[in-house]
């Protein structure tokens, strides 16, 4: 008997010892991981923090991404997408002013307009763009958008732009529709802003932060987050266990990292670009501004409401949701909620953090299921490896889910053109969210969704482009939407 109470006790202390010992383990490695831990280490899959080799393309260094541990599919995969997205810029050395492009100067030609057209023709537009000083650009890199459109036919369709890297461009059209079509050229910046944003996106990818509130009790504190943060602070780790989406707070002086409430956005930085640089980003001068034709040149819907449809009042905030409507009439049941961090609504509770990849991994998905997925605006400032793994964890999901139900119906929205300024262009950008619509399409390329492509629709249509689109651009995705669910056969 005594001799069993001996080896109970003992199992018991050695029990505790463990238990103590990876408790100190659990600590350091997760609330006091410092920068030099960061960024020397990435977070698998598993949540496990893991040592990799570089290989392939050079990778941004932010955030340790660069010693992401992936396999040789998902390594070939992100070279190709990083190799796609090289902006060809011309290493020119300093530009002044009036040697950048100037859209008032520039100008294009329809090279066949004088020829017959049938529908499904190609239309070719040749685009020359000049300085301030009437002289013609010797060289490329400048971001232009091009479509067509027919506004009493409430039709429209954008352009395919290949540089030619000599101050020429040439834009490929399709006719798609017949009657009179207009052709529209603008430049969304020039190649010296192009080189500024390539500068920010690259060294400048925390110019938006983030915060979390932590309360217990009487006592609250209030300490900045962002996929990685920089220093030598105690950090708390709010890495996804499943997606291994990484996350981090600044640890509360006083407080545990559990207390977390929310996660709202902090602001952005300003004073990022010295008076030479500003100079490229002008409103009513070199940001989405027109160039006009130096010969002759030239998409809409009523808007209809699903009146059977009616909304639950869950008392959610605006924007951030979960939102809940449902049609008894047609049995439709609706769902609504955002996306994880990083995420730029005002506050966001704890609990109501929900990654993509993991929603997805709770549907049992089916003939009568249909998921829609919009993520792309607030990953704009960060560099292109932080959405390619996002993406790739979301794919992951979405693959796994019509692997087990075929018959699901997944929807993915594209990225969309929106009105700039100087300001809002160092931070959400045509041409960053160009960079994320394209990772997007290649990324979801032959896995069995559909896309409704808002880039197209924005870029074509003869309204202002909106980062919230207006409600007849809205009612055209809607309808593209529903065209995949309920298909005319059907």
């Amino acid at each position: 008997m005594w001799i069993s109470f001996f080896k109970l006790r003992l199992f018991c202390c050695l029990l505790a010892v463990l238990m103590v010992v990876v408790l100190v383990i659990n600590v350091t490695q997760v609330e006091y991981l410092d920068h030099e831990t960061v960024s020397a280490t990435f977070i698998d899959s598993s949540g496990q923090f893991v040592s990799s080799q570089v290989t392939g393309i050079s990778r941004n260094p932010y955030c340790g991404y660069e010693h992401q541990t992936l396999s040789s599919r998902e390594r070939m995969e992100e070279d190709s997408l990083l190799a796609a997205l090289q902006w060809q810029v011309p290493d020119v050395g300093p530009v002044p002013f009036l040697k950048s492009t100037d859209p008032s100067s520039s100008y294009f030609v329809i090279l066949n307009s004088a020829a017959f057209f049938k529908v499904g023709s190609q239309l070719e537009v040749l685009v020359h763009v000049q300085d301030f000083q009437r002289k013609p650009k010797k060289y490329g890199g400048d971001y232009l958008q091009a479509r067509i459109h027919s506004p009493k036919l409430q039709a429209g369709a954008v352009g395919r732009v290949v540089d030619y890297q000599n101050g020429f461009y040439k834009v490929f059209f399709t006719l798609l529709w017949p009657g009179k079509v207009k052709v529209s050229i603008s430049l969304v910046h020039p190649t010296e802003g192009i080189r500024v944003l390539q500068h920010l996106q690259e060294e400048k990818p925390h110019r938006v932060y983030f915060k979390s509130l932590f309360r217990s009790g009487r006592i609250s504190e209030t300490t900045e987050c962002n996929v990685c943060l920089p220093g030598s602070l105690p950090l708390c780790n709010f890495t996804d266990l499943y997606t291994g989406e990484p996350w981090f707070c600044f640890k509360p002086k006083k407080l545990p990292c559990s207390s977390r409430i929310n996660h709202f956005k902090g602001g952005y930085l300003k004073g990022l670009l010295t008076a030479a640089e500003n100079a490229f980003f002008q409103s009513g001068v070199n940001i989405k501004m027109p160039i006009n034709s130096s010969g002759p040149d030239w998409v809409t819907v009523i808007p209809r409401r699903i009146k059977d449809l009616v909304e639950f009042n869950l008392g959610s905030p605006k924007n951030v949701g979960p939102f809940l409507a449902v049609d008894q009439k047609h049995s439709i049941l609706l769902k609504y909620r955002c996306h994880g961090p990083p995420i730029r609504f005002t506050t966001v509770f704890s609990n109501e953090l929900h990654y993509v990849a993991n929603e997805l991994n709770g549907i049992v998905g089916g003939k009568n299921t249909v998921v829609a997925i919009a993520v792309w605006s607030h990953f704009s400032t960060f560099p292109l490896e932080v959405y390619i793994r996002r993406l790739r964890n979301i794919r992951r999901a979405v693959v796994q889910l019509l692997d087990r139900s075929p018959k699901t119906v997944v929807v993915i929205r594209t990225a969309n053109a929106q009105e700039l300024g100087p300001e809002v262009s160092l931070f959400n950008s045509d041409w960053y969210n160009f960079q994320l619509d394209t990772i997007l399409r290649k990324m979801f390329s032959g896995v069995g969704v559909y896309l409704v492509d808002a880039w197209e629709m924005t870029l074509a249509h003869y309204l202002p482009h909106k980062l919230h689109p207006d409600e007849v651009i809205v009612k055209n995705q809607l309808d593209m939407f529903l065209s995949f669910v309920c298909p005319l056969e059907t």
